[in-house]
This record gives C-alpha cells, sequence and structure tokens, in this order.
C-alpha cells in the first residue's frame, strides 16, 4: 500500500503561483510514476501532468504547458507541481496518484489516490 496526501492548496489570485506536495508513506515510494489530476464538480477528473519513478520523464495536458511543473525528491518520497500564472479555470480539486508502471494521463491505470487539495483562482 502507498498512503499519499496532498498538500499545498489554497486561494490565489490570476497569475499567481503556487506550489502544490504530494507526500508518500508505505512501500518504496521512488518504484512509482505519479500523476495530478485535477476535478470540478459535475466534470470528470482530468489529467494535469505525471512524473516517472526517476525523473527522467515528464507529460503534461496541453492547457498547463510552460506554467506547470511537475518534479519529484524521492528522498523526501514527495512529488511536487509548481503552478504559475493561474488561471481561474485551473480551478478544482488536485489529487496525486501514484502508479506501479509509467501510465501517462491513462486515469483508470493509477493504482493509488490521494485525498485531494483545493486550489481556488480568482480572477
Amino acid at each position: 500500500q502507498v498512503q499519499l496526501v496532498e498538500s499545498g492548496g489554497g486561494l490565489v489570485q490570476a497569475g499567481g503561483s503556487l506550489r502544490l506536495s504530494c507526500a508518500a508513506s508505505g512501500r518504496t515510494f521512488s518504484n512509482y510514476a505519479v500523476g495530478w489530476f485535477r476535478q470540478v464538480p459535475g466534470k470528470e477528473r482530468e489529467f494535469v501532468a505525471a512524473i516517472s519513478w526517476s525523473g527522467g520523464t515528464t507529460y503534461y495536458t496541453n492547457s498547463v504547458k510552460g506554467r506547470f511543473t511537475i518534479s519529484r525528491d524521492n528522498a523526501k518520497n514527495t512529488v511536487y507541481l509548481q503552478m504559475n500564472s493561474l488561471k481561474p479555470e485551473d480551478t478544482a480539486v488536485y489529487y496525486c496518484a501514484a502508479a506501479k508502471s509509467w501510465t501517462g494521463a491513462r486515469r483508470y491505470e493509477y493504482d493509488y489516490w490521494g485525498q485531494g487539495t483545493q486550489v481556488t483562482v480568482s480572477s
């Protein structure tokens, strides 16, 4: 089992920045690929970014490319999502998820999920 806890969400004005953290405990976290997803009420959970177990491969949805950066520190069992130039449409609950192999944006192939952290971007 891998337990994931997100933090770092909050309220920010458009154009501002936030850094989300996904802290893991349990099995060796460095063996897992990690993805960030987001969800707004009434919509499906959507892919945001993913990072391989080593950090050598990253992948982003088009709407966040150039604004968001995913990274990881395996010594701290933590994955980060640096979000810059935030827009109101980035408002959502953000979730991190872990997968035993590279899955990229394939939501249903992630094995473990956190409880989410709310990000609200005001205009």
